[in-house]
């Protein structure tokens, strides 16, 4: 027997010897980043791991979190972007050396440095700079009335409009947070007057933008790095190998191409990274296999997510009819998480789920409570009381009357509940490409990003109709299923 044992935990470790190692790439909602995260995917796979890329996860917190819990592995980040947003606070001085120790104390190591510095900067079109006579960022002050236009992150970020604002005393106050690739077209069109740039952003030349000269140093370097845990030495150690010989690879101007080739040519940002360092692209799937995997990525979420629901809020619609205090309670709390913003309660989830689909499946379960806790709550006050009295008469226990007499009667308001919770998860689900779940979201953050309605309208589209679909069979069933029944309020017998 103890010959036996030791065979099988030979044979388990000589299996995960010789399996080879899978490593998680990750990056966030910008092009740039997307492209290095395929360099680093590349990377791996040319030391003989198998790779997974989850694409487009949002602001650098997400990223950062993901990393730090281990839902990946690497991710491209910037020594700017270390300093002065995820060690804000902490003093941590923007060099190599001092950045190392931080990130070592939440098992992070640094890559050398990729060879290229994408600082942030502000751009303005450049016939309105030069008609207005602005060229740095001091001269801002002197036109209070700028409409600017940031991205949402650098609306918030340490690094971003709050202390540029405090650095240069700036007086401007029509202000706002929008989509970064939007921000470009606002700028065009003069809606918005002043935006952030990367300086490696090929819609730079694209807009005939003028950068601003950061007169007062504001913005630090940021040279850009791999991050990658430090577990991934012992489990993958030919990628780590790999990954810090990529040293000072990429220049200014090759990123700024990569970035064009995809930003302004249409090209596919894989076929951009591995055509930069001598790999063959991946074949990419047509239409038809991109949107059967996102459609059961769909399905996924909102199937089980309404089921859990499902399971969860008849209980408690019931007794919220049952029990009148208690149901007013269960109708406040479960009111209360509709009003959360989805994609604030889709972050909320991230510190306990980490990214994909737990956290998305989680969010899309407490939005589908309140509609269907509400319909059955509705549903069974509003029962004729002669029929309840008589099913009482006849001497069926409680849970009898509940299940013969008051849940049929109920029948279609629950599935009207029902109803409305499925469209809502399928019209929210598409939020969760932000953490990494796909859906349909994706094509639709995708396109976003590239400025690409085609790919916007491959996940717009069929979401739409998939609500439609499930609208008109949830329809179709309470016609067949749910009895007609007469109202406790109509006044008739």
């Amino acid at each position: 027997m103890k010959l036996l044992a030791a065979l099988v935990l030979g044979l388990v470790a000589f299996a995960a010897h010789a399996a080879p190692p899978h490593v998680v790439v990750g990056s966030k909602a910008f092009t740039e980043s997307i492209i290095l995260g395929d360099i680093a995917a590349d990377l791996a796979r040319e030391a003989g791991a198998t790779v997974t890329h989850r694409r487009e996860l949002g602001g650098t917190r997400v990223v950062w979190d993901a990393l730090v819990r281990g839902d990946i592995d690497i991710y491209a980040a910037y020594t700017g972007t270390l300093a002065r947003e995820i060690f804000a606070g902490e003093h941590v001085p923007d060099r190599r050396a001092a950045l190392a120790r931080a990130l070592a104390r939440h098992h992070i190591r640094m890559g050398p440095p990729l060879g290229f510095n994408n600082t942030y900067a502000l751009g303005m079109a450049s016939d309105v700079a030069r008609r207005l006579g602005i060229h740095t960022v001091s001269d801002l002050k002197r036109y209070p009335d700028l409409r600017f236009g940031f991205s949402n992150e650098f609306m918030d970020r340490a690094d971003g409009w709050p202390g540029l604002k405090g650095a240069y005393n700036l007086p401007q106050t029509d202000v706002r947070g929008l989509e970064h690739a939007l921000a470009y077209r606002a700028l065009a069109a003069g809606a918005i007057d002043v935006t952030d740039v990367y300086s490696t952003d090929a819609n730079i030349l694209y807009y005939h933008l003028r950068l601003l000269r950061d007169d007062r140093q504001y913005f630090p370097d940021y040279r850009a790095v791999f991050l990658y845990r430090a577990d991934l030495a012992r489990r993958a150690p030919k990628v780590v190998e790999r990954i810090e010989d990529f040293a000072n690879r990429i220049s200014t101007d090759d990123m700024r191409r990569m970035n064009a080739a995809v930003k302004l040519h249409g090209r596919a940002d894989t076929a951009v990274a591995a055509q930069f360092i001598g790999q063959p692209a991946e074949v990419e799937a047509d239409f038809w296999d991109r949107l059967a995997q996102r459609t059961g990525e769909h399905l996924y979420l909102v199937g089980l997510s309404l089921a859990a629901a499902i399971l969860i809020a008849i209980p408690l619609g019931i007794a919220a009819a049952r029990w009148r205090l208690a149901g007013q309670a269960i109708l406040a709390v479960v009111g209360i998480a509709q009003t959360i913003p989805a994609l604030a309660l889709l972050v909320f989830m991230i510190p306990l789920l980490g990214i994909g689909g737990p956290p998305a499946m989680l969010a899309l379960f407490l939005y589908s409570l309140l509609p269907i806790v509400r319909n059955t709550h509705a549903g069974l006050i509003d029962i004729d009381p002669a029929l309840a009295e008589s099913a009482q008469a006849l001497g069926l226990s409680p849970f009898a009357r509940l299940r013969l007499v008051e849940l049929p009667l109920a029948l279609r308001p629950i599935l009207a509940g029902i109803k409305t919770a499925a469209v809502i998860n399928i019209g929210t689900a598409t939020l969760a490409a932000l953490i990494g779940a796909g859906g349909y979201g994706q094509p639709i953050l995708t396109g976003i990003r590239l400025a690409s309605v085609p790919l916007i309208l491959e996940g717009a589209v069929p979401a739409a109709l998939l609500a439609l679909v499930v609208q008109g069979l949830f329809e179709v069933a309470e016609r067949l299923l749910g009895p007609h029944r007469t109202s406790g309020r109509s006044g008739q017998p």
